[in-house]
């Protein structure tokens, strides 16, 4: 048995076989329609590509069962409605709605009863009967699966339900594994299986090239590697940029300028541990250009022209110091902060964010709301008049234009949203980095006055 990925089609293995966290889910009723779709769990519906499947697996005739679809703590047809009344209940209806698993099985092995049946003990056991769930059992593929989809919020205490590595691990694997021994079902491991789950915005934007809360630290790393020939030489590096270590540990660890965070260094990846590091520095291999490229900043220098203007104000200066500080800029900083670099994972959507700043000459806040207005204005008019269509003229090319506008605009409205909310932490992490930068000069202040002792004293002694 194998837990995977609903959504098949992102999965970048070659083999079928995946192991991922748990996924949130924030629009419930689409995942629970999802799961409950009966032309997918019903044998009626797919006795054709089920018979040989069947026969290898129990060599005899079919059970009378047809719909294998559960629900514990509501019911199949108003699960939604149930999960919903329990959120309100507890007054938490905002946030993750659910989660979403699928626990697929090798093709020939199961029957789609013992199936169903493995899927509820795996809810039973996995939920304990606090949180409301419904459990469908797929029949429209070679793999029978199972799909389970669960409120976030507990019917017992209202508390909600913790995804994260550790329950994925020691819960959902665990019990998984175990079922599979009990009923003498084959455990399948891989390589990446062995490995603790990794979220699955991560892994998709590792394998897409795209910068993640590691990039910084990474980029950091690589360039101290570059800069020393000796470990200690790589240590004083990263102290220079604000990084401490903590080495009295079973795992190595380092601990993050500025925030106080710690982050062991094989959490980085394999090239990243401290023996890999040191056998790097050793035996440095040749520059090469095979590997991933970072996102350039190039549309938005495109922009501003070949120099960025004199005198800017307000969001503009915002954004132009933000993206100098984060290194996106032609222009670097002398000394890097990582209170804003740690943000580079999100470099395409500030970049983006700075576009429209720059392109519609926004000043401030109270402009951004302006033209949001104006934009939500327009989406009201424009929904009237599809509305109209959709009821005299369903069949007017009118309306794919309208809908291509209204796409527009509520870009727009979504866009001045995030500014808003986002050029205020912005101006929070530059004002880190401006501690940060502080902290440094009053160090480096310091060891000058250090040095200055130190060589007075060498001297009186001779």
């Amino acid at each position: 048995m194998r837990l995977s990925c609903p959504h098949r089609k992102l999965r970048k293995e070659k083999t079928a076989i995946a192991y991922t966290s748990v996924i949130p889910v924030h629009r419930l009723d689409n995942a629970i329609d999802y799961a409950l779709d009966e032309k997918k769990s019903s044998r009626a519906e797919n006795r054709e590509s089920l018979e040989g499947e069947i026969d290898k697996a129990l060599n005899k005739d079919q059970s009378e069962q047809d719909l294998f679809q559960s629900a514990i703590g509501c019911t199949i047809d108003s699960a939604f409605e149930d999960m919903c009344q329990i959120k309100k209940i507890w007054h938490k209806e905002k946030g993750v709605q659910g989660f979403h698993l699928v626990q697929s099985f090798a093709p020939g092995e199961i029957s789609p009863e013992l199936a169903h049946q493995i899927g509820m003990e795996f809810a039973d056991r996995l939920l304990g009967g606090k949180f409301q769930a419904v459990v469908s059992t797929h029949l429209n593929t070679k793999c029978i699966h199972n799909h389970i989809v669960w409120n976030s919020v507990s019917m017992e205490n209202g508390k909600k339900y913790r995804s994260n590595e550790k329950t994925y691990v020691t819960g959902v694997r665990k019990i998984s594994d175990e079922l599979c021994v009990k009923h003498r079902l084959s455990v399948i491991h891989t390589e990446k299986s062995e490995r603790v789950a990794r979220p699955y915005a991560l892994w998709l934007a590792e394998q897409n090239g795209t910068y993640t809360w590691k990039t910084p630290i990474q980029k950091d790393i690589e360039e101290a590697i570059a800069a020393s020939l000796t470990w200690k030489q790589f240590l004083r590096v990263m102290e220079k940029q604000g990084y401490a270590f903590r080495f009295d540990r079973k795992y190595a660890t380092m601990i993050l300028p500025g925030t106080g965070r710690t982050v062991r260094f094989k959490t980085l990846g394999k090239n990243y541990t401290p023996e890999a590091i040191q056998n790097r520095i050793l035996y440095p291999k040749p520059p090469h250009r095979a590997g991933k490229q970072t996102p350039p900043a190039s549309r938005f220098l495109i922009l501003l022209g070949e120099k960025p203007p004199r005198r800017i104000s307000g969001l503009r200066a915002l954004y132009y110091s933000y993206l100098y500080k984060m290194g996106a800029l032609p222009k670097k900083p002398r000394y890097p902060s990582f209170a804003v670099r740690q943000d580079i994972r999100k470099l395409d959507q500030r970049i983006e964010q700075a576009e429209f700043i720059f392109k519609n000459h926004i000043e401030d806040r109270g402009r951004l709301r302006a033209i949001r207005q104006k934009a939500e204005d327009e989406i009201a008019v424009l929904l009237k008049e599809r509305q109209k269509l959709y009821r005299y003229q369903p069949d007017s090319p009118q309306i794919g234009v309208l809908t291509e506008e209204l796409k527009k605009l509520r870009h727009t409205v979504k866009l001045c949203r995030n500014i808003e909310t986002h050029s205020i932490e912005m101006e929070q992490r530059l004002q880190a980095a401006q501690q940060e930068e502080q902290q440094r000069q009053e160090k480096q202040t310091q060891e000058e006055k250090n040095k200055q002792t130190r060589n007075r004293e060498n001297q009186k002694r001779r």
